[in-house]
């Protein structure tokens, strides 16, 4: 199960494993997510900056924010991380219960948050190895309290994530010629992008034509096109990467967009 997914997981507490270099794309980040680097090294961008987590490292995952990730094994072993997703509901439920909540809505631009492992994390942390164990049928209580005790650690080593654990705001209305020019390179649905300018997905797609003079799906085919054509022509990178840094899924469908566009293949550039 990946450190970031698409849709919220069935256990709040999971671990990744993959023996293969993953790049998994582009994510919409749905939850808050804790997550512990137990092996190998995530490379994450959201569109501002890099990050490099390796072994070793604490991170938060902030939820309504787009992230592109990349997994990388150790030489002749597995990347393995720990994650723990902060859901709404559990959240909403410790905010009445403890009286905690957000002084003021942040609307940051930064996806992941690095979090030091301190002493208190790291026992936290040894407490989950057992997590065949917890992932069985009965334990759900227990899970439940593992979780509530990751929202009680974070709180005691970072107090300002307060404002960001109990900001239920959904995202409002912002700027979306901005928004779409600055996140157009991530791949996920119309709705995901109506969703974080704080629209509807008619709203959306009314709003974006009038912006752009282009429906949504069109505009964006040619914006991922011409960043190709720059990352290719004027950065020398290969077809095989620009074609996922620029949004694409599929590399043999991103080589016939080109060459109708620009009437060269990709690779002859």
């Amino acid at each position: 199960m990946p450190a970031f997914a698409t849709d919220p997981p069935r256990s709040p507490i999971l671990y990744s494993c993959y023996f293969n270099v993953s790049r998994e794309g582009e994510q919409f980040v749905p939850e808050h997510i804790l997550s512990y680097q137990v092996a190998g090294t995530l490379f994450t961008n959201d569109g501002d900056r890099e990050q490099v987590f390796r072994e070793g490292d604490l991170r938060l995952s902030k939820r309504n924010h787009l992230v592109k990730f990349r997994k990388q094994p150790p030489e002749n072993g597995e990347f393995k991380s720990l994650s723990i997703a902060l859901d709404q509901q559990t959240l909403r439920s410790f905010s009445l219960e403890y009286g905690y909540q957000a002084a003021q809505h942040r609307a940051s631009r930064e996806a992941v948050v690095e979090l030091e492992l301190n002493p208190l994390f790291k026992s936290y942390l040894d407490s989950l190895q057992p997590y065949e164990q917890l992932a069985q049928p009965g334990n759900e209580g227990l899970l439940s309290l593992k979780v509530r005790e990751a929202i009680m650690l974070l709180l005691k080593s970072r107090p300002d994530l307060q404002d960001v654990l109990f900001d239920f705001a959904e995202p409002g209305k912002i700027d979306l010629e901005a928004f779409m020019s600055r996140n157009f390179h991530f791949n996920v649905q119309l709705r995901r992008f109506a969703y974080l300018t704080g629209r509807s997905l008619a709203t959306f797609k009314r709003d974006f034509e009038k912006i752009f003079q282009l429906s949504p799906s069109r505009w964006l085919q040619q914006r991922r096109l011409q960043e190709a054509h720059f990352l290719i022509k004027e950065k020398g990178k290969a077809p095989s990467e620009a074609y996922l840094e620029v949004g694409f899924e599929d590399l043999s469908h991103f080589s016939f967009a080109f060459k109708k566009m620009y009437g060269v293949a990709p690779s002859r550039l």
